[in-house]
Protein backbone atom coordinates (compact mmCIF):
# COMPACT_ATOMS: atom_id res chain seq x y z
CA UNK A 1 0.00 0.00 0.00
CA UNK A 2 1.43 3.64 -0.83
CA UNK A 3 -0.41 7.32 0.22
CA UNK A 4 0.14 9.09 -3.30
CA UNK A 5 2.91 11.52 -1.41
CA UNK A 6 5.75 10.80 -3.88
CA UNK A 7 9.41 11.11 -2.06
CA UNK A 8 11.12 11.68 -5.44
CA UNK A 9 11.71 11.69 -8.98
CA UNK A 10 13.68 8.51 -10.47
CA UNK A 11 14.81 8.50 -13.92
CA UNK A 12 14.56 5.46 -16.66
CA UNK A 13 18.40 4.59 -17.12
CA UNK A 14 17.80 1.48 -19.09
CA UNK A 15 14.50 -0.42 -20.99
CA UNK A 16 16.40 -3.76 -21.95
CA UNK A 17 13.18 -6.13 -23.62
CA UNK A 18 12.89 -9.75 -22.19
CA UNK A 19 10.82 -12.61 -22.59
CA UNK A 20 11.00 -12.64 -26.50
CA UNK A 21 10.65 -8.87 -25.99
CA UNK A 22 6.93 -8.60 -25.07
CA UNK A 23 8.23 -8.11 -21.22
CA UNK A 24 10.52 -5.37 -20.03
CA UNK A 25 13.48 -4.79 -17.71
CA UNK A 26 13.57 -1.30 -16.41
CA UNK A 27 16.76 -0.17 -14.74
CA UNK A 28 15.80 3.74 -12.83
CA UNK A 29 18.11 5.73 -11.47
CA UNK A 30 17.05 7.36 -8.25
CA UNK A 31 17.32 11.17 -7.60
CA UNK A 32 20.77 11.54 -6.08
CA UNK A 33 20.18 14.63 -4.01
CA UNK A 34 17.20 12.88 -2.32
CA UNK A 35 18.43 11.68 1.18
CA UNK A 36 15.70 9.10 1.46
CA UNK A 37 16.44 7.23 -1.93
CA UNK A 38 20.62 7.75 -1.44
CA UNK A 39 21.56 4.16 -1.64
CA UNK A 40 18.26 3.07 -2.37
CA UNK A 41 17.33 3.27 1.59
CA UNK A 42 14.73 0.66 2.66
CA UNK A 43 14.38 -0.73 -1.09
CA UNK A 44 15.73 -4.17 -0.56
CA UNK A 45 15.72 -6.69 -2.68
CA UNK A 46 11.89 -7.95 -3.08
CA UNK A 47 10.49 -4.46 -1.85
CA UNK A 48 7.85 -2.83 -3.51
CA UNK A 49 7.99 0.41 -5.11
CA UNK A 50 4.96 2.73 -6.94
CA UNK A 51 6.60 4.13 -10.17
CA UNK A 52 5.03 6.50 -11.45
CA UNK A 53 1.56 5.10 -9.55
CA UNK A 54 2.26 1.46 -10.72
CA UNK A 55 3.28 -1.34 -8.04
CA UNK A 56 6.57 -2.57 -9.14
CA UNK A 57 8.85 -5.02 -7.08
CA UNK A 58 12.92 -4.50 -6.74
CA UNK A 59 14.95 -7.50 -8.35
CA UNK A 60 17.84 -5.72 -8.38
CA UNK A 61 19.55 -2.60 -6.28
CA UNK A 62 23.09 -0.37 -6.59
CA UNK A 63 24.18 2.27 -4.88
CA UNK A 64 21.95 4.56 -7.24
CA UNK A 65 19.48 2.43 -8.91
CA UNK A 66 17.04 -0.32 -8.72
CA UNK A 67 16.06 -2.82 -11.42
CA UNK A 68 12.34 -4.13 -12.20
CA UNK A 69 10.56 -6.59 -14.41
CA UNK A 70 7.33 -5.26 -15.89
CA UNK A 71 4.83 -7.99 -17.64
CA UNK A 72 3.24 -7.30 -21.21
CA UNK A 73 0.00 -6.94 -19.34
CA UNK A 74 1.13 -3.82 -17.82
CA UNK A 75 3.40 -2.30 -20.55
CA UNK A 76 -0.34 -2.70 -22.62
CA UNK A 77 -2.47 -1.13 -20.00
CA UNK A 78 -0.20 1.80 -18.32
CA UNK A 79 2.04 4.50 -19.41
CA UNK A 80 4.98 1.68 -18.97
CA UNK A 81 4.92 0.82 -22.04
CA UNK A 82 5.74 4.43 -23.32
CA UNK A 83 8.56 4.51 -21.26
CA UNK A 84 12.37 5.36 -22.54
CA UNK A 85 15.65 5.89 -21.24
CA UNK A 86 15.43 10.00 -19.76
CA UNK A 87 11.67 9.35 -18.70
CA UNK A 88 10.83 10.90 -15.41
CA UNK A 89 9.21 8.94 -13.12
CA UNK A 90 7.48 9.48 -9.73
CA UNK A 91 8.41 7.17 -6.64
CA UNK A 92 7.19 6.32 -3.40
CA UNK A 93 8.31 3.37 -0.95
CA UNK A 94 5.20 1.38 0.36
CA UNK A 95 3.81 2.41 3.35
CA UNK A 96 4.83 1.27 6.77
CA UNK A 97 2.82 0.60 9.82
CA UNK A 98 3.18 3.61 11.93
CA UNK A 99 3.42 5.99 8.39
CA UNK A 100 1.91 9.14 8.51
CA UNK A 101 -1.18 8.94 6.16
CA UNK A 102 -0.70 12.02 4.38
CA UNK A 103 -2.51 11.44 1.06
CA UNK A 104 -5.24 8.62 0.71
CA UNK A 105 -4.60 4.69 0.40
CA UNK A 106 -3.16 4.00 -3.15
CA UNK A 107 -2.88 0.19 -4.08
CA UNK A 108 -0.25 0.57 -6.54
CA UNK A 109 -2.51 -0.93 -9.48
CA UNK A 110 -3.36 1.15 -11.93
CA UNK A 111 -7.15 1.59 -13.43
CA UNK A 112 -6.75 2.59 -16.95
CA UNK A 113 -4.87 5.74 -18.73
CA UNK A 114 -6.29 9.21 -19.15
CA UNK A 115 -4.85 11.92 -21.17
CA UNK A 116 -3.82 15.33 -20.28
CA UNK A 117 -6.10 17.94 -22.36
CA UNK A 118 -5.04 20.97 -20.61
CA UNK A 119 -3.37 23.08 -18.03
CA UNK A 120 -3.95 26.37 -17.30
CA UNK A 121 -2.60 28.79 -14.78
CA UNK A 122 -5.45 29.52 -11.51
CA UNK A 123 -4.16 31.85 -8.71
CA UNK A 124 -0.90 30.23 -7.18
CA UNK A 125 -1.54 26.85 -8.99
CA UNK A 126 -2.04 25.61 -12.06
CA UNK A 127 -5.53 23.54 -12.77
CA UNK A 128 -4.60 20.36 -14.96
CA UNK A 129 -7.50 19.01 -17.18
CA UNK A 130 -7.87 15.00 -18.23
CA UNK A 131 -9.89 12.92 -20.52
CA UNK A 132 -10.49 9.99 -18.69
CA UNK A 133 -11.71 6.86 -20.26
CA UNK A 134 -14.89 5.45 -20.25
CA UNK A 135 -14.67 2.76 -17.81
CA UNK A 136 -12.81 4.44 -15.13
CA UNK A 137 -14.99 7.63 -15.88
CA UNK A 138 -18.34 6.65 -13.35
CA UNK A 139 -15.67 6.19 -10.66
CA UNK A 140 -14.59 9.43 -10.89
CA UNK A 141 -16.49 11.96 -8.48
CA UNK A 142 -16.22 16.05 -7.65
CA UNK A 143 -14.18 15.96 -4.07
CA UNK A 144 -13.26 12.41 -4.92
CA UNK A 145 -9.48 10.86 -4.36
CA UNK A 146 -7.85 9.99 -7.75
CA UNK A 147 -3.65 9.02 -8.04
CA UNK A 148 -2.50 10.34 -11.47
CA UNK A 149 0.76 8.61 -11.92
CA UNK A 150 0.97 8.18 -8.32
CA UNK A 151 0.23 11.66 -6.74
CA UNK A 152 -2.30 11.55 -4.52
CA UNK A 153 -5.02 14.20 -5.99
CA UNK A 154 -8.42 15.88 -5.12
CA UNK A 155 -10.47 16.12 -8.18
CA UNK A 156 -12.25 19.67 -8.66
CA UNK A 157 -14.61 19.17 -10.89
CA UNK A 158 -16.13 16.56 -13.57
CA UNK A 159 -17.58 17.09 -17.00
CA UNK A 160 -19.55 15.01 -19.00
CA UNK A 161 -19.94 15.96 -23.00
CA UNK A 162 -22.52 13.92 -25.43
CA UNK A 163 -21.81 13.64 -28.97
CA UNK A 164 -20.42 11.14 -31.18
CA UNK A 165 -19.27 9.45 -28.24
CA UNK A 166 -19.42 10.57 -24.32
CA UNK A 167 -16.09 12.15 -23.45
CA UNK A 168 -15.74 12.60 -19.60
CA UNK A 169 -12.95 15.15 -18.12
CA UNK A 170 -11.85 16.10 -14.71
CA UNK A 171 -9.74 18.70 -13.16
CA UNK A 172 -7.60 18.73 -9.71
CA UNK A 173 -5.10 21.54 -8.81
CA UNK A 174 -1.21 21.19 -8.76
CA UNK A 175 0.19 23.87 -6.87
CA UNK A 176 4.24 24.76 -7.45
CA UNK A 177 5.89 22.54 -4.95
CA UNK A 178 4.28 19.68 -6.05
CA UNK A 179 5.27 20.32 -9.72
CA UNK A 180 8.48 20.85 -8.95
CA UNK A 181 8.75 17.71 -6.78
CA UNK A 182 7.15 15.32 -9.38
CA UNK A 183 6.80 14.41 -12.79
CA UNK A 184 4.16 16.66 -13.57
CA UNK A 185 6.76 19.52 -13.92
CA UNK A 186 7.34 17.44 -17.75
CA UNK A 187 3.53 17.03 -19.10
CA UNK A 188 1.95 18.42 -21.40
CA UNK A 189 -1.20 18.42 -23.50
CA UNK A 190 -1.82 14.63 -25.20
CA UNK A 191 0.75 13.12 -22.39
CA UNK A 192 -0.66 9.84 -20.97
CA UNK A 193 -0.96 9.38 -17.24
CA UNK A 194 -1.81 6.06 -14.92
CA UNK A 195 -5.38 6.57 -13.02
CA UNK A 196 -5.76 4.59 -9.90
CA UNK A 197 -9.26 5.52 -8.63
CA UNK A 198 -10.35 6.08 -5.18
CA UNK A 199 -10.24 2.21 -3.32
CA UNK A 200 -13.93 3.05 -1.78
CA UNK A 201 -15.59 4.08 -5.18
CA UNK A 202 -14.53 0.28 -6.66
CA UNK A 203 -15.63 -1.44 -4.07
CA UNK A 204 -19.09 0.40 -4.14
CA UNK A 205 -19.81 -0.25 -7.77
CA UNK A 206 -18.59 -3.41 -7.14
CA UNK A 207 -21.74 -4.03 -4.40
CA UNK A 208 -24.25 -1.94 -6.40
CA UNK A 209 -23.57 -4.80 -9.54
CA UNK A 210 -24.92 -7.46 -6.77
CA UNK A 211 -28.86 -7.66 -7.34
CA UNK A 212 -30.64 -6.21 -4.69
CA UNK A 213 -32.81 -9.30 -2.67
Amino acid sequence: MFTGLITGVGTVREVLPIGGGRDARFVIAVPANNAEWSGIAGAKLGASIACSGCCLTVIERGADYFTVEVSAETLAFTTLGAWRPGSLINLEASLRLGDEMGGHLVSGHVDGVARVTGATPENGSTRWRFSAPPAIARFIAPKGSIAINGVSLTVNEVEDRLGHEQVTEFGVNIIPHTAEHTNFSALKPGHPVNIEIDMLARYVARLQSFPHG
